[in-house]
């Protein structure tokens, strides 16, 4: 069988607790963890002094994996696409299993396929259950205004095998 990346993207509003978005994104996480799977938790902390959305998902797992990645200093959609391919290079692994929400996951999908383009590692997709939050539409809306420059910079970036990561809040 071959190893799998599952990648869980987290979602915050700065609090100090799992927000209820991260949870279901956590939760079909461990539904769709198999135990030879690495699982990459991804997320930050919005404020000083607050644990970050990586390491809360941490704390909540309860799924089977061979090991838990944390980037606690993943920001964007567009940096955890960029980590998480560097991650499942590292690992030789043969598949991308993106774990985010419904009205999340075009975007994220777009800018996952771009970082793994020409690595031969495939990609999945998978949502949680629930409701976007109020204004999360909206906030897609705009995003996708940076997806077509951005992933055009990650294909740039793979041919090179350089670059600095651009900020953005993709």
């Amino acid at each position: 069988m071959s190893r799998r990346l599952i990648a869980v993207l987290g979602y915050s509003n700065g609090g100090d607790s799992l927000h209820d978005v991260c949870a279901c994104r956590l939760r079909r996480a461990e539904a769709e963890a198999r135990p030879e799977d690495v699982v990459h938790l991804s997320g930050w902390a919005r404020r000083r002094g607050v644990t970050s959305e990586a390491e809360l998902m941490a704390e909540a797992w309860r799924g089977a994996a061979a090991e838990l990645e944390l980037a606690a200093d993943a920001r964007t959609t567009y940096g955890n696409a960029k980590v998480a391919a560097e991650v499942a290079g590292r690992i030789g692994a043969s598949e991308v299993v993106v774990v985010t929400s419904r009205w999340h996951e075009r975007r994220a999908a777009a800018l996952f396929r771009a970082a793994l383009r020409r690595t031969g590692i495939r990609l999945a997709l998978t949502s949680a259950e629930g409701a976007a939050p109020r204004g999360a539409r909206l906030r897609e809306l705009a995003c996708w205004t940076l997806v077509p420059p951005l992933t055009v910079y990650i294909g740039r970036r793979g041919r090179r095998g350089e670059g600095a990561l651009p900020s953005a809040s993709s």
